[in-house]
């Protein structure tokens, strides 16, 4: 057991989150930590992780028991580079790494056996602490996570919160805690990092909770799924999908009792009403007044049901709804696009994807018409609309107006009727509709964004992250009400279920290039896995390909003639070069882990010269690899210059 919780409640400001939380946690458990928005699951993890006490009940956990926390968002930016916040967590090693330094210069100055032995004992925990390995580990996770190599060494504080964010992660991985608390780890990854993190997960030896509104993440990664609620916590074994159909079944079961208990109640409140005055049956009225009172209601949550709603309809269009053709964009000096062509046609549910910073929301929003560019056509066409949906649109709402009225200002002809049956559909239920936009949260104000957007559609639909500030439930909402939509989609998504259920086609954005794939997210990457696989990545930094190469497919088109010229002999000796530096790393690590072993073990101290001689051996092949590593960066830096 790592951590239980027996009895746990927790309110603020007089309403609660939960109540009654019981939950056990052992070694090992991949777990989902589902919930809607507001339901408590950051203060919960908070408590799990020791940062926060409960109202009631008690929290156990085992003496020298882990736990790492990653919070949602980061705290304020610690000075120092990328790589030394990942190396952060580990100063006993740096410590003792500082002592060996002083050892070694005083062996150097004044050779003796005492120091010598001094200098073996300290190796040998700075090894048993994994000091030799932790540099190339946080390289390794850090390049997984999206870093390039030329970024580890910048300091932290030029980056976004997003990117903080995944150094902080980092950090946390490398230590590798007993129990791993992940608050929305999925929030800030792009496609290729959060495929990364799911493979480093899947092998990862201690027990991880995760809070994600990532489905596709949900159902790889987990093996039972804890739903809380204000009634409480109760897990389910399986992934997100098997939970759904278990929670709907347990849903069917209680309402079936909930029928047979009403038609139990009314008959014993048929027999109170008809002999309430009559002597002879007082004993036996009393008796079913008391079973009453004692009663416990059974009661069904009906935040799983669905309100339907038919969308309307937007003007019906031509075959070809957008076109581009040659059209260049830049800021400044950095040329996002040199001359692309890009063809939306009637009924298209197109996803764009890439790293981030390849270009994806300047392509949407050149296609919406909300963005200028430099040069180049951009053609509608017939009948053609498009409506652009960003995290910006929260703007545009009125904070005085309330739901219903935001959403009657868009629609005016609109029966107020059908307004509350499409707020439904969108979660706002009740008096929920009454409520003002100045006091929504992030993801009410997107839902009404979308409702308002959806309740006057055009025949295209431009979304940027449109599932960003959903919950779960949220999400399933708009998934629904756009794949009943017949018109035309173009959006961008980091989240992988949707794009599934969604796109219709898949277009990657790499290196100024668009290459289309047909089919949803699966079948893009079943199409990637087909092609050439990516070059040897190097030593200590697997994980992750470094952007900006395209995919080998891609570079064979480009090589017919559909986009950049062939590759050049400066790039081709470049990349020879790169790869002779790897495999000098490669021989150079296996040869440190060879001598690691050496200085680990007692018996080599017994002979002061043979102790000395593996020291050296060990500094110099040290050296060198940090050189090795300097030149990979400046060639892999130049290498993307070319490209």
């Amino acid at each position: 057991m790592l951590v239980q919780l027996d009895g746990v409640s927790k309110a603020y400001g007089g309403q609660v989150l939960f109540r009654d939380v019981a939950w056990r946690i052992e070694p090992g458990e991949r777990i989902g930590l589902v919930g809607p928005n507001g339901a408590g699951k950051t203060t919960l993890c908070r408590i799990l992780a020791g940062l926060e006490e409960p109202d009631a009940g008690t929290v156990s956990r085992p003496r020298g028991s882990t736990v790492g926390y990653l919070p949602q968002e980061v705290g304020a930016t610690a000075a120092g580079s990328v790589l030394a916040e990942a190396l952060g967590g580990f100063e006993d090693v740096w410590r003792l790494e500082r002592e060996m330094e002083e050892v070694a210069a005083a062996l150097e100055a004044t050779p003796t056996d005492a120091l010598t032995a001094r200098y073996g004992e300290l190796q040998h925990r700075f090894d048993a602490l994994g000091g030799y390995r932790l540099e190339t580990e946080a390289r390794a996770i850090l390049t997984g996570l999206g870093f390039g190599a030329t970024d580890l060494h910048r300091p932290l504080s030029e980056f976004s919160g997003g990117w903080r964010m995944r150094a902080a992660l980092a950090r946390l991985l490398l230590v590798r805690p007993a129990l791993l608390l992940l608050d929305e780890p999925t929030n800030h990854l792009d496609l290729e990092s959060l495929g990364w993190l799911e493979s480093f997960l899947s092998s990862y030896d201690g027990a991880v909770v995760v809070v994600s509104h990532d489905r596709y993440f949900l159902n790889r990664m987990v093996s039972s799924i804890a739903d809380l609620g204000p009634g409480g916590l109760t897990v389910y074994p399986g992934d997100y999908d098997g939970f759904l159909v278990e929670r709907e079944a347990r849903r069917e079961l209680l309402e079936a009792q909930a029928r047979n208990q009403a038609k139990r109640v009314a008959e014993i409140e048929r027999f109170i009403e008809r002999f309430r005055y009559k002597a002879t049956k007082a004993r036996q009225v009393q008796s079913r007044i008391k079973m009453l009172e004692r009663l416990e209601r059974v009661e069904v949550d009906d935040g799983a049901r669905r309100i339907r709603f038919a969308f309307p309809q937007p003007p019906r269009t031509g075959r070809r709804v957008a076109t581009l053709r040659r059209v260049r964009k830049a800021y400044g000096d950095n040329v996002v696009y040199a001359g692309i062509d890009l063809d939306v046609e009637r009924g298209e549910r197109v996803a764009l994807v890439g790293v981030n910073g390849a270009g994806k929301s300047t392509l949407l929003r050149i296609l919406a018409g909300v963005l200028p560019f430099d040069a180049g056509e951009r053609t509608l066409g017939t009948h053609v609309e498009a409506h652009y949906y960003a995290q910006h649109q929260f703007d545009a709402l009125d904070p005085g107006r309330t739901v219903l009225e935001e959403l009657e200002a868009a629609a005016p002809d609109v029966a107020v009727t059908r307004l509350r049956t499409l707020l439904g559909a969108f979660l706002f239920t009740g008096d929920a509709v009454e409520k003002k936009v100045a006091v929504l949260s992030g993801g009410e104000k997107a839902r009404l964004a979308l409702a308002k957007m959806l309740v006057r559609p055009a025949a295209l639909l431009c979304l940027d992250e449109p599932t960003n500030h959903l919950d779960l439930a949220s999400r399933e909402v708009l998934e629904e009400a756009l794949a009943s939509f017949p018109g035309t989609i173009v959006f961008i998504s980091h989240d992988r279920y949707f794009i599934n259920r969604i796109a219709t086609k898949v277009i990657e954005v790499a290196g100024g290039a668009l290459v289309p794939y047909p089919g949803d997210y699966d079948d893009y990457l079943a199409a990637k896995m087909r092609a050439a696989p990516a070059p040897a990545a190097v030593a200590g930094t697997a994980g992750r390909r470094e952007p900006g190469p395209a995919p080998a497919a891609v570079e064979r088109r480009r090589e017919r003639g559909t986009g950049k010229p062939r590759v050049s002999p400066a790039v081709r000796e470049l990349r020879r070069r790169l790869e002779e530096v790897e495999r000098q790393i490669q021989a150079l690590e296996a040869r440190l882990r060879e001598l690691g072993e050496a200085l680990g073990d007692p018996a080599l101290y017994a002979d002061g010269e043979r102790a000395r001689a593996v020291t050296h051996e060990h500094k110099r092949a040290e050296e060198q690899v940090a050189w090795l590593m300097h030149e990979w960066e400046s060639l892999s830096a130049e290498l993307a210059a070319h490209e």
